[in-house]
């Protein structure tokens, strides 16, 4: 395959009659052509070294090359030693992976030339990125395998619970924990799901690289799963969400604002997987519609969205049902009164606390209760009507979980 890489760069230099550069999304070089009439600093060094450097990547990064689905053109710049060059990044289906860099000779003044000469390698830059995609680890047939009968035994299929239990990375490495990995503004927004699969699929895998706790990965077009052994602590779930966040932008080519770790359970045999995928499920859909519960989020901690996952029978139990809460709904169009409640059942019932978040002086946070209990008739605050509303409150957010 790194022959079929280097044969298609040399290719394309031939055709263009330019020196050129291939890397992957780390900045590691990958390909080479040997023709060059003048290499510049940076180029030497990088042949050199095998990887961009940091001031280097950072120009180049500027110039929004990592979101960039077009030839980029990076100016020069002389404190670098840096002629001009363009950046052509390689995708497949909108899956990012690799970029081919074409530098400018030393008597050009702009990239006009290369831009117009680009269409006429198109055929070998998309055999070029096919090749880059095939030799992804994620890609690779027996991960991809793997990965299926992984989340097979994650939905309970027998054959695939037992086949993982004989894996020897799974062998006596209990207990376990399941954690699903969400990207909280993404899930279920992917134009291709094949793509947003692979996506998912390698940010799982290089975010747990050298993570001895995380045992396997795999990812779906909605989120990823990945199995660790139990620990005690969270460090090692906090070292794959600051990772897969990165991985994810940088494989998806956009902003990722929040990443979510659900964590179930431990379990301490293997045929209890299904139990934990589906607590660590539920974990990750709650903290993303209930902000206060985090982003590294345990099962236990969910509290009543653990009830509603049970309660979603095939009929479709999905609204509150509370005559109460659908009293205050209609009446709360400004949004001044529902928030508050949620706020003091959420503090324990403390007006200092909820007033201190809100800005709001004491006074004003017992005029909305006093509200409240003109509109339903009842204490709020009181034994069942508060459970009731409590839990339609969060029945509202349930409504709006991502659906994984």
């Amino acid at each position: 395959m790194q022959q079929d890489v280097e044969q298609i760069v040399e290719r394309v230099a031939l055709k263009l009659g330019r020196g050129l550069s291939l890397e992957d999304l780390d900045g590691v070089l990958l390909a080479y052509s040997s023709n060059q009439s003048h290499a510049d600093r940076v180029r030497v060094n990088f042949l050199l070294s095998k990887k961009v450097p940091s001031d280097v990547s950072a120009w180049q990064l500027s110039h929004g090359i990592a979101t960039a689905v077009r030839p980029v053109v990076v100016p020069a710049n002389d404190e670098l030693g840096m002629l001009g060059r363009v950046c052509v990044p390689l995708l497949v289906r909108g899956f990012r992976v690799g970029y081919l860099w074409v530098q400018q000779d030393l008597e050009e003044q702009s990239a006009t030339a290369i831009l117009a000469e680009l269409p006429g390698v198109r055929d070998e830059l998309d055999l070029l990125a096919g090749l880059l995609l095939d030799s992804n680890t994620a890609e690779s047939e027996f991960r991809r395998r793997r990965e299926q009968e992984f989340l097979a035994a994650c939905g309970g299929e027998s054959n695939a619970v037992a086949a993982v239990a004989g894996w020897k990375e799974i062998q006596g490495r209990g207990p376990w924990q399941v954690v699903t990995i969400l990207d909280a503004d993404g899930a279920g927004s992917a134009v291709d799901p094949l793509a947003a699969t692979l996506t998912h699929r390698s940010a799982a895998l290089q975010s747990t690289i050298g993570v001895d706790a995380a045992l396997f990965s795999a990812g779906t077009e909605t989120h990823s799963v990945v199995l660790f052994r139990e620990s005690g602590g969270r460090a090692d779930q906090a070292q794959v969400l600051v990772h897969y966040q990165l991985e994810l932008a940088k494989r998806a080519g956009r902003k990722v604002d929040r990443v979510i770790l659900g964590i179930s359970e431990p379990i301490q045999v293997i045929r209890q997987l299904a139990g934990a995928y589906r607590q660590s499920k539920v974990a990750a859909q709650a903290a993303a519609v209930d902000l206060p519960l985090g982003e590294l989020v345990d099962s236990k901690s969910v509290g009543v969205y653990q009830l509603f996952d049970r309660l979603q029978a095939p009929g479709g139990w999905d609204d509150t049902g509370s005559v109460h809460f659908r009293a205050l709904e209609d009446h709360d169009r400004n949004g001044e009164l529902l928030p508050v409640l949620e706020l003091l059942y959420d503090n324990d019932g403390s007006v200092q606390d909820v007033a201190a978040k809100l800005h709001l002086h004491r006074s004003s946070i017992y005029n909305r209760l006093g509200k409240i209990r003109q509109l339903i008739g009842a204490d709020p605050l009181g034994g069942a009507i508060r459970l009731e509303l409590h839990a339609a409150l969060k029945a509202r957010r349930w409504a709006g979980r991502p659906r994984i």
